[in-house]
């Protein structure tokens, strides 16, 4: 696999803490807004830019494109933003509490994605596809990259560990406690040992950003089809991790009622299905095909019963479906949980207390905390050619946003 050096459009480095952000599609556009309130340099002003127009504008309207693209032009106009002189891959290391995670910034081919070797894993919403490809287009740049995992080998740990090991040109703390930390990869051997140690691998997966790489195909195709065959857009901007590096956390779900079911009625369905226990206060489930489930004030543990599982199909073997398959849909009626109204998802990061809250507030429901999707899981799904269920995986810490573009110049 390619993974090429690139000239980004970044934050010099002075304006660098002023300018990241969290990704766009983690916030609403409150949140945004809050957060960008009295910081003109905010990188949600690119990403989120009906923060800057007024109450229910439609965030897909030309003119909140034309707003994000004003707003990348202040920002280079004013020196905020710069562009290398010189192409480069650069490290990335995210530290959160205990767990450190070092990925490689560069730019994979849109030709590798189309032929199925930047495999994925998900379903994309064409409204979603819509967004940023038009974002990109007007933007004429990629301003958020592609979160992709492959298998680690000696040699990347090794150029991961020589790169690294000089004090980081950019390092910055985020509002949630995250230090990001940068290298740039500039000089012709280090992009060479680059290059050799990536050559070998025959994949790259897609662990999060399935529109925004769905987005770059039909970008590429679009300036194909204005003549404009030669340039950035035949690229995507991405950040690689090595599968050792990766943390995927439960993804957990919260219905909303029993689907008229009493409590013991409840309780029997599941029993047939799942061996029942008390689990007291632990929330977290053990390990796979085993799960928490709370209700009625207390936690209990299900086990997948064993003529239920099968760990030959890489999506029925999965924690997601066997409870979706089992559980979610056969009892509970949530037919589509892309869709259904009455089952919500809740990040791993907010821990297994903003499940039971959930369901104490409502004063009724039922909330399932789930045993994390395993990397080796993902790799599997992607390539049989599959599709895994929705909310599978929940990856922290999140990248930030605005310290890297992909310029179509």
């Amino acid at each position: 696999m390619k993974l090429h050096p690139f000239r980004a459009l970044r934050p010099a480095p002075e304006h660098a803490q002023a300018v990241m952000s969290p990704p766009y599609d983690v916030v609403s556009a409150a949140e945004a807004r809050a957060f960008a309130e009295g910081n003109p340099r905010s990188f949600f002003h690119v990403t989120r830019p009906e923060i800057d127009l007024p109450d229910g504008v439609d965030p897909y309207g030309a003119g909140v494109y034309e707003a994000g693209a004003a707003a990348l032009r202040r920002l280079r106009d004013d020196g905020t933003m710069i562009v290398d002189e010189a192409p480069a891959v650069w490290l990335y290391r995210l530290t959160r509490g205990d767990h450190v995670q070092v990925g490689f910034v560069g730019c994979a081919d849109v030709d590798d994605y189309a032929a199925g070797r930047v495999k994925k894993h998900e379903l994309t919403r064409k409204k979603k596809e819509d967004d940023r490809t038009q974002h990109i287009l007007t933007l004429g740049a990629q301003a958020g990259p592609v979160l992709l995992a492959c298998r680690v080998s000696d040699a990347i740990a090794a150029a991961r560990e020589s790169l690294t090991s000089r004090p980081a040109e950019l390092r910055l703390e985020a509002a949630d406690g995250v230090l990001h930390e940068l290298w740039a990869v500039r000089e012709a051997s280090a992009l060479s040992q680059l290059a050799e140690a990536f050559a070998p691998l025959d994949a790259f997966y897609i662990a999060d950003g399935h529109h925004r790489a769905a987005s770059a195909e039909r970008v590429r195709d679009a300036m194909v089809a204005e003549g404009k065959v030669d340039g950035p857009w035949q690229r995507f901007l991405v950040v690689v991790f090595p599968d050792d590096q990766l943390e995927i956390m439960d993804y957990n779900r919260v219905v909303a009622d029993l689907n008229g079911l009493e409590p013991d009625d409840f309780l029997a369905r599941v029993f047939e299905k799942f061996h029942i226990g008390d689990q007291g206060a632990k929330a977290a489930p053990s390990g796979h095909h085993r799960f928490g489930m709370y209700l009625d004030g207390a936690w209990r543990q299900l086990t997948a019963r064993t003529e239920i599982v099968d760990d030959a199909d890489p999506i029925r073997s999965l924690d997601v479906a066997i409870l979706q398959d089992h559980l979610l849909g056969p009892i509970l009626g949530i037919g589509d949980p892309r869709t259904d109204p009455r089952i919500d998802f809740v990040g791993g990061i907010r821990g297994t207390d903003a499940l039971s809250a959930r369901v104490d507030a409502a004063g009724q429901g039922v909330a399932f905390a789930m045993y994390p999707t395993s990397l080796a899981e993902l790799f599997a799904v992607a390539d049989a050619g599959l599709i895994m269920p929705p909310k599978s995986t929940w990856f922290e810490p999140k990248l930030a946003s605005g310290l890297f573009l992909n310029l179509f110049e």
